[in-house]
């Protein structure tokens, strides 16, 4: 599996950013992928993640209302679109996918793109 995230960039408080995350290598119908971030001096975090087949998603808190996560199963390619962006959005953003349900845990990801920086300026 690869995956590529791209759409990263520089923005402005309340400025809106879409993020792509390109997946080949198989099918991914079994699959979640989802959104990670980290930030300058922090760990990684969980943003959202997706269910490839059924769409279902679930989101970290912290970007509930503002971020929508979503996929084009024939594009194969899974979007974040960010709005409302804060500094504190401030991170490089990666994607990743797992086999089964989404999950907000790290660990359970197999598969990792490298990420795209995403700076929010105030």
């Amino acid at each position: 599996v690869q995956l590529q995230a791209s759409g990263g960039g520089l923005v402005q408080a309340g400025g809106s950013l879409r993020l792509s995350c390109a997946a080949s290598g198989r099918t991914f119908s079994t699959y979640a992928m989802g959104w990670f971030r980290q930030a300058p001096g922090k760990e990684r975090e969980f943003v959202a993640a997706i269910d490839w087949r059924a769409g279902g998603t679930i989101y970290a808190d912290s970007v509930k209302g503002r971020f929508t996560i979503s996929r084009d199963s024939a594009q194969n390619t899974m979007y974040l679109q960010m709005n409302s962006l804060k500094p504190e959005d401030t991170a490089v953003y990666y994607c990743a996918a797992r086999r089964g349900a989404p999950s907000a845990i790290e660990a359970s990801y197999s598969f990792w793109g490298h990420g795209t920086l995403v700076t929010v300026s105030s």
